[in-house]
């Protein structure tokens, strides 16, 4: 038995990874000839990540896979239809491939026959061109054949070339995205800032590590505290404000002083750590700083996952003072897990009732902003989605239940270009959707709908427009 990838899965600030239906021909080809028995392919049927489901740090919702069968259960085109074909060749000449080892004959410098023959007179042979460059001309039992580079042909009879894993035949129509005519009329709650007076605070004198607060039951951590500023700080009286320095483990990070918005920084698969370093507007008096700390996924891969960190671990400082700089990590610390809109489940149905949306006066662009609306599922079975192209990062529920995190403004990041089948496939051989979000379409089950009045809800991190979400239908 072997596993073949079909690709692999997106990240967030990563590209879309394809590999080329006849590379992936090619190598189960390959292997059949070499007496294998048993393919299994990884992903054959995409997914989706729903809630924070998703399978690493930084994973997207999405785990579509560029599978052949996509995470919707449409055949993605033309990966479905021509591994479809070479598995009906291979199954046809089955007979001939368990009934005896194939006698090997070389063709020229990068060119094999694997001749298969049965006793009762059976014969399929597999015409293979490992020159990832050149097409070649072969002689093989008084017969000439044209190979494609990087590409085996089959002949179920030794003498008719049935299938060529690199002439793709069955093209299938292509998938689209068809928005749904009518749109949402949304209302907002915005999401204040804590205090430390709350009562689910707890406190301490030095930073925690978030995982060993929250314990997973929540992606947001606050981190707060105060800092008392003389009346007779020099920057009170000319204006150059302060720096603010946080440095944490990952994965995002909010910054919020007296319950304004002073910056996001965030980090990436290959390097979660995280450096906020900006002027922050401080007053006379006792000035709150809020840090709202974000996980994106747990450790999939490696050894010790007891030892990773998320969250803010230091040091924190306030440079630019009187005095010069304070050190701020063994402050007096005040810790919150998760959000208000959590806490009181707005996700909802019935816990969307428990404060009070505005409708008149939408909130747009404005950081920590929840968002809710009806709508009638749309008739028929296509797949549905939604398109969030235009927010920022948060988290997404129908019904109640947790769609994923969505993530658009963070665009991909890589090097996009041409893509040849032929040769060694790697992850950065056949990149797609380079600064665009790594994620724009989040895939809605039909099974969760009802046929009206079902509710969506969106939280909001850093700042979106509600009014350019739409439902799409996918279709061909």
């Amino acid at each position: 038995m072997v596993g073949f990838c079909c690709c692999r899965y997106t990240k967030f600030g990563g590209p879309i990874h394809r590999r080329p239906v006849e590379d992936i021909a090619f190598s189960v080809a390959r292997f059949i000839q070499n007496n294998g028995s048993f393919v299994n392919y990884y992903m054959y049927h995409g997914g989706t990540n729903f809630g924070r489901e998703a399978a690493g740090l930084f994973i997207t919702t999405s785990y579509d896979y560029d599978a052949p069968l996509d995470e919707y259960g449409l055949p993605n085109e033309p990966k479905y239809g021509h591994l479809r074909d070479l598995h009906k060749i291979i199954k046809l000449v089955e007979p001939a491939l368990v009934s005896s080892y194939p006698t090997v004959t070389r063709l020229g410098k990068n060119q094999e026959a694997y001749v298969f023959r049965s006793k009762s007179g059976l014969c399929a042979s597999f015409l293979s061109n490992y020159d990832p460059k050149n097409s070649v001309k072969v002689a093989f039992q008084n017969h000439q054949y044209d190979l494609l580079p990087w590409s085996i042909s089959i002949l179920p009879d030794c003498k008719n070339v049935a299938y060529n894993t690199a002439k793709v035949i069955s093209k299938g129509p292509q998938i689209k995205m068809t928005p749904v005519v009518g749109g949402f009329s949304w209302q907002s709650y915005i999401e204040e800032t804590p205090t430390s007076s709350e009562s689910e605070m707890t406190t301490a004198k030095h930073l925690w590590e978030q995982l060993n607060v929250t314990r997973d039951s929540s992606d947001y951590l606050w981190y707060m505290t105060e800092v008392k500023i003389a009346s007779n700080e020099g920057f009170l009286k000319h204006g150059k404000y302060p720096t603010l320095t946080v440095s944490s483990a990952g994965h995002v990070l909010h910054v919020f002083v007296n319950g304004q918005s002073s910056g996001t920084v965030y980090g990436e698969l290959s390097n979660p750590n995280v450096t906020y370093t900006g002027n922050v507007k401080l007053g006379a008096g006792i000035n709150k700083i809020s840090l709202l700390s974000v996980a994106v996924g747990l450790p999939n891969v490696g050894t010790h996952y007891e030892r990773w960190s998320a969250g803010v671990l230091g040091p924190v400082t306030l440079s630019g003072l009187n005095k010069g700089t304070k050190d701020l990590t063994k402050h007096k610390w005040s810790y919150k897990v998760g959000l208000k809109g959590e806490l009181v489940s707005l996700n909802t149905i019935m816990g969307s009732s428990s404060v009070d949306w505005d409708a008149s006066s939408l909130a747009i662009k404005k950081p920590l902003t929840w968002y809710k609306a009806n709508f009638n599922e749309p008739k028929g079975n296509d797949p549905l989605a939604l398109d969030m192209s235009n927010m920022g990062k948060g988290q997404i529920w129908i019904n109640g239940k947790g769609l994923g995190r969505h993530w658009p403004a963070y665009t991909a990041r890589g090097s996009c270009g041409g893509c040849s089948y032929a040769g060694t496939y790697s992850e950065t051989k056949c990149q797609t959707n380079c600064g665009q979000p790594s994620q724009r379409w989040y895939h809605i089950p039909r099974s969760w709908l009802r046929p009206t009045g079902n509710l969506v809800v969106v939280f909001e991190e850093w700042g979106g427009d509600p009014t350019k979400i739409s439902l799409l239908r996918r279709t061909y």
